[in-house]
């Protein structure tokens, strides 16, 4: 089988480290692209950039950083900071990263692209893949399948990753 190109949202290195290896094992050329400005304060932005750097490495695979935008997420996500988990400003946040993965693989000529963030179990996937659907190259995979998530931890262990302790945005630290 060919490999097809792929960029991967990444969110942190934990979650990427399952991802990663499924799709490898699926014949994707994989590209990791780390864009998260939801991601508070910065120092923690910096912390999973730099343990995404490892799984990155073990793996030979390049990552692609975008400009961290703090102030842009937050005035995409206005008026919903109030918001309870897995609601409405979680839902502007996927849309927000997602579509940033998505002009990233255009502007890289990469067709298909997706998302780590269904490998949480803190996450609803189906909320991921209604906001990816609406973008051309979006690929529907639920890396929490076959105990992705657990796989994950495990991973990350073996890698002695830094696990962060809440999902990224000040909202979400409460």
């Amino acid at each position: 089988m060919i490999n097809k190109e792929l960029l991967l949202h990444c969110c942190c290195g934990p979650c990427s480290t399952i991802c990663i290896k499924r799709l490898i094992d699926d014949h994707w050329s994989v590209i990791l692209f780390y864009n998260n400005s939801n991601i508070f304060p910065f120092g923690e932005n910096e912390k999973r950039y730099q343990n995404l750097l490892k799984v990155a490495d073990y793996y030979k695979l390049k990552v692609i950083r975008g400009v961290y935008e703090h102030d842009k997420w937050k005035a995409f996500i206005k008026g919903y900071e109030n918001e309870k988990e897995h609601g409405k400003r979680c839902l502007l946040c996927y849309e927000y990263n997602l579509k940033e993965a998505y002009d990233k693989a255009i502007e890289l000529n990469i067709h298909f692209f997706t998302t780590t963030l269904t490998v949480s179990k803190f996450k609803k996937s189906e909320q991921i893949f209604t906001v990816g659907e609406n973008l051309d190259g979006f690929q529907r995979i639920d890396f929490k399948k076959r105990d992705g998530f657990s796989e994950s931890v495990k991973m990350a262990r073996e890698m002695e990753l830094y696990r962060q302790t809440y999902c990224g945005c000040e909202f979400s630290m409460k």
